[in-house]
Formats: structure tokens, sequence, C-alpha cells
């Protein structure tokens, strides 16, 4: 056999490049972990996908979802932190950063009525909906306090994809109450607050959301800043790889 090309680690088979080129080009989405502390150990929020869902029905995962136009549109008065920044203007714009991070804040909101920003700026005004109904509660987002965790994307052989980011903070960020079992669209059902490593255990919890909680834990043992790079995981060549962001 000539292995010339064959065993070169960057050759790509043919049948490798008709499978990517028939993969789904994965969409932009966020989301949101909030971190609460004040007990025996930190607590995450996180909720059940209804049965109904296409993608990851009956998972438990973190609020979040897809990037919406609205969300290019907002200019919050805190942006975000400089190495923050950097790190997701690795996979995408200046612009497209911060709507990602804003995504996560939006999609909080619509998924579990919790509010994250400050209330010290006069408020921005939209034509959104769906950021009207966060802004009438007179907090803007703040982007200044999330931190990125992690990136994935999901595999090229699954019929929904996404280019998921993964950001973090603290509950002390949120405006008002936060509730043991906050109220949202009903998207998420069963939203409750759990500990990080009580998190872990769970039955029904995808791969990446049980990866991403390894490494919430980590940075918040060893009090990782934002500054700290996380995990990206993606499928390269018909196997998983995991590299840094």
């Amino acid at each position: 056999m000539n292995c010339d090309k064959q065993c070169d680690p960057r050759y790509v088979s043919p049948g490798e490049l008709r499978r990517a080129s028939r993969a789904v080009r994965p969409k932009d989405a966020a989301t949101l972990i909030i971190v609460r502390g004040g007990g025996k150990e930190p607590r995450v929020l996180m909720g059940k996908r209804a049965a109904s869902h296409k993608f990851m029905p009956n998972k438990f995962v973190f609020p979040g979802g897809k990037v919406d136009p609205a969300d290019s549109r907002i200019v919050p008065p805190y942006d975000l932190h400089p190495q923050v920044m950097k790190r997701l203007r690795r996979g995408c714009s200046e612009a497209r950063a911060r709507a990602l991070a804003l995504a996560a804040i939006r999609e909080t909101f619509e998924e579990t009525g919790l509010v994250v920003g400050e209330p010290d700026t006069p408020t921005l005004r939209t034509r959104s909906r769906d950021w009207a109904d966060f802004l009438q509660h007179d907090v803007n987002p703040r982007l200044d306090v999330l931190h990125l965790v992690a990136r994935a994307i999901t595999p090229p052989s699954r019929n929904r994809r996404f280019d998921a980011r993964f950001f973090m903070v603290d509950a002390e960020h949120i405006q008002g109450e936060v509730h043991e079992r906050p109220q949202g669209s009903g998207e998420l059902l069963d939203l409750h607050w759990v500990g990080v490593s009580k998190a872990q255990e769970m039955d029904q919890l995808p791969h990446i959301t049980r990866a991403v909680l390894q490494e919430l834990e980590r940075r918040l043992r060893e009090g990782a800043g934002p500054e700290v790079p996380g995990p990206f995981v993606l499928v390269r060549h018909g196997k998983s790889v995991i590299e840094s962001i």
C-alpha cells in the first residue's frame, strides 16, 4: 500500500470528506452556569429538557439556547472581560462574542425567569420582544462578570448541531430573589439547585454536561479567574478531541 498520504496524520479520506460535506452546519449557542455558594458546596441551577424536544430530550442541562439576531443589537454598559473576549475571538468576531454572552443571559431569563445584570445605569431600549421582556425589569445585562468555562461542537453525525460556549456567573449577580424553584417558559422542567459533585452523579446527564461540570469543579477548587483557559470539545477525523480555549 502506498502510505505517502494515508499514513500522514493530516490525511482525510474521500469517505470522511463526503461525510463532512453532508454534515449539518452547527448553530451558535450559549449556556449559562449559575453558581450559588453559601452551603456545604457550591450549587448550580439545572433543569430537565422536555420529552418533546428533538435535541437532548429528558436530559438535565444548564439553561441556554441558540443565538438570535437581536443578541447582536444590544450594547450593554459593561463589556466582556478582556481575557474572556480574547478567548472567544479565537472562533468568532468581537461582535459575535458579545452576542454569544448576551444569548446566554437572555435564554437563562426566558427559561428560568432569573435576571442577570445590574440596575444602576439607564435601561437600554430595544425593539426585540424577548429583550424587551428582560429590560422591563429595569436591569441591563452585565457581561463583565461572565467567565468562559468551555466550548463544545456537536458531532458531525448529528442532525441537530450546535457550537456552544459555556459561561459561568455567580448567583450574586442575579437581581431579585433567587427562588429555590425559579419559574420560566417551561422549556426546562424540574428546575432546581444541585451541588456540583451531586450533579455529576445524575443519570440523565449528557456527556458534555458532565465534562463541563468536572471543569467547573476544578475551576472553583483552584479559584481560576477569567484568564484561565478551558476545554474545547469537538470531533476531528471521526475522533473526539479536547483542545484548549
